[in-house]
């Protein structure tokens, strides 16, 4: 549990670095008709920067991990795209194949943003992320490599799914594991809507029983998680498995899929 806490504390400090940025969200998000699909893996800052903004515009999108080292999806996006380089991004609906950050990110602002322009502090990121590469270095540089231990095997049959957004640490360390385990999973951004949704499950800057915006998305998550929104939050169907908390979820996917 010590251990545990010591990645939390190292994703905090990760989220940090970006000042917030993964954390806030439209409460009305333009959700695509069919699932985006993002080869990505959670160490690397290039990627970083696309999840940022799949956040701010509330988008649930598909992952599948691609961990330096990884054999599963790796050579599938050499195959698909011509290259291996990350983040790589396939959108059904517009019919697109995106390699860049920039490029992916002007492209989702485009569709699935309100005014379909990329704001100016999104619009002309460095070459170099050095802010999200100092965020990777402190969060220990997990979710960047394989877990050499695994044994190889097939990706489970139907997705893993998972409830949180780019700023929460507890949901990057479940994250982290999930790419050194090369299991895809469907992520669903749980984007804050408002200021009432400022603060930890237990800890909100505003007290009472916590009520989300009528209409957002948040009220249709909490259809889903019961009486209060908390993340991380998984589902795994293989196993009718449902979990919150981000330790008792990095021990059961090990315990299932570590071996």
């Amino acid at each position: 549990m010590v251990h545990h806490q010591i990645k939390v504390i190292q994703a905090m400090a990760s989220m940090l670095t970006e000042g917030g940025r993964g954390v806030n969200g439209t409460a009305f998000p333009k959700q695509p008709e069919k699932a985006l699909k993002l080869y990505e893996f959670e160490g690397s800052p290039f990627c970083r920067r696309v999840r940022e903004v799949m956040t701010l515009l509330n988008l649930d999108y598909e992952v599948y991990p691609c961990p330096k080292g990884g054999t599963k999806y790796r050579p599938l996006v050499k195959q698909l795209g011509g290259k291996t380089q990350f983040p790589f991004l396939i959108d059904e609906n517009t019919g697109d194949q995106l390699y860049e950050s920039q490029q992916i990110i002007h492209h989702l602002f485009k569709h699935y943003g309100k005014s379909g322009k990329t704001p100016k502090k999104y619009a002309h990121f460095p070459k170099i992320p050095y802010v999200a590469l100092a965020g990777t270095l402190l969060n220990g540089a997990r979710g960047v490599w394989i877990n050499q231990k695994i044994v190889e095997r097939a990706a489970p049959e139907q997705l893993i799914e998972l409830w949180g957004f780019e700023g929460s640490p507890y949901t990057r360390v479940v994250r982290g594991v999930l790419t050194e385990l090369e299991l895809p999973f469907k992520f669903h951004n749980v984007a804050k809507e408002r200021w009432q949704d400022q603060g930890l499950a237990k800890l909100r800057l505003k007290p009472g029983k916590y009520v989300p915006l009528a209409g957002g998305k948040r009220e249709q998550v909490l259809k889903v998680m019961g009486d209060n929104i908390q993340v991380p939050f998984l589902i795994d169907p293989n196993t009718q498995t449902q979990l919150f908390e981000s330790a008792k979820i990095v021990k059961y996917l090990q315990q299932t899929y570590g071996k």
